[in-house]
């Protein structure tokens, strides 16, 4: 049960990050006044009994207690029921990968609306896109490696394949919890601005002199 829910909160807060920079470019005069920090502490709640929710789903019933042939690899939750848990997460991923393709091409026009009200070189328009879109795919993929091998070994084994073969693939899914902070403190400014202030409670002048652009969203 509680693999289960954490598994559903890495997923799930994954999703619900993607929808806000989904919105945030989507509806941006509006989206600081719409997202107050009591909607998002809401959320944020909702979310986590949502993912407790299917936690204890294993003790609702979803469970091979009473017939050890029909459990999956993930013990006790039978191979039917890891098979919803499975698609269900292709789909999320489905969805992911579509409001990421939404939030390239809103950030393309952007980048592209900004570089003719400033008069910007074409260079520098071209290197603020790249990026924005080489950190979008840089989350993405990560989350492809470290996710999509998982859940097709959920939808094609059972219990009675080897034990090591789950915890290899379970680890990278993981994992990807880590890596993702990692990706966002290398590629953002505003959370390297945090560390630096964190760490030696100063900021670099190249940071403050730096433009915000559609890449850092």
């Amino acid at each position: 049960g509680l693999l289960l829910a954490a598994f559903s909160a890495s997923v799930c807060s994954l999703l619900a990050i993607t929808v806000d920079r989904y919105l945030s470019l989507y509806n941006a005069l509006t989206y600081h006044s719409e997202r107050t920090l009591g909607f998002t502490c809401a959320m944020v709640l909702l979310l986590w009994l949502l993912c407790l929710g299917v936690g204890l789903l294993p003790l609702l019933g979803w469970n091979c207690l009473r017939d050890q042939s029909a459990c999956s690899i993930l013990r006790p939750v039978t191979k039917d029921n890891a098979a919803v848990l499975a698609v269900t997460f292709l789909l999320l991923f489905a969805l992911m990968m579509q409001l990421y393709l939404q939030i390239c091409k809103i950030a393309f026009r952007h980048a592209q609306q900004i570089a003719v009200q400033h008069q910007f070189i074409a260079t520098a328009q071209a290197t603020s896109t790249r990026k924005g879109l080489s950190t979008l795919s840089l989350i993405l993929g990560t989350f492809a490696l470290c996710w999509i091998p998982f859940a097709i070994y959920s939808l094609v084994a059972d219990s009675s394949y080897p034990v090591v073969y789950t915890y290899s693939l379970a680890l990278p899914a993981t994992c990807n919890s880590l890596i993702n902070p990692i990706i966002y403190a290398f590629r953002n400014p505003d959370i390297q601005k945090s560390l630096w202030l964190a760490c030696c409670g100063c900021v670099p002048s190249t940071f403050s002199s730096r433009p915000r652009t559609s890449s850092d969203v």
